[in-house]
């Protein structure tokens, strides 16, 4: 496969600007592990290979277990998560698929049981962000690994 264009270089003002809200995010309320987990379901649930494969290595190397990762698209069928955990995965979900009628209370209310509110506003911003970057990386077709080097994230021994 191989990438449709190079957007860093067509759009590289809009991206600089991207890339540092992205970054931004990680001096938030929601921890690195926890941020890792709704990035790769998000990924997940759009089909994005790229973004999938960036952020599971980014989860090993912060220190997440293979057999979580594994579990991640069954989320609800196991029971390696905590509750705090699946609140935010049913939040990063319902905001990702969006269902008509908006967001129903007993998923705000769930969430709102195991997050602060600086953390579900943090967590609602960092779900907004990796819902961008898997459409630019389906959109051109990043191609999954090519930036591993670049990112650090060839530190996670996962080739």
């Amino acid at each position: 496969m191989t990438q449709r264009l190079n957007y860093s270089q067509q759009s590289a003002d809009l991206l600089k600007k991207f890339m540092d809200f992205s970054l931004a995010l990680r001096d938030g309320a929601i921890e690195p592990r926890l941020r890792d987990l709704v990035n790769i379901r998000v990924s997940q649930l759009n089909g994005c290979a790229f973004c999938v494969d960036m952020h599971v290595k980014e989860a090993k190397i912060h220190g997440e277990s293979e057999l979580r990762l594994y579990h991640v698209a069954i989320w609800r069928e196991s029971n390696l998560f905590a509750p705090k955990e699946r609140a935010a995965l049913a939040w990063a979900e319902v905001l990702t698929r969006l269902p008509e009628g908006g967001v129903p209370d007993e998923t705000y209310e769930r969430v709102r049981g195991q997050l602060s509110e600086k953390e579900i506003s943090d967590l609602t911003f960092s779900i907004m962000a990796i819902n961008g970057w898997n459409r630019v990386s389906i959109g051109f077709k990043a191609v999954p690994g090519s930036a591993d080097k670049a990112f650090g994230l060839d530190k996670a021994g996962l080739n």
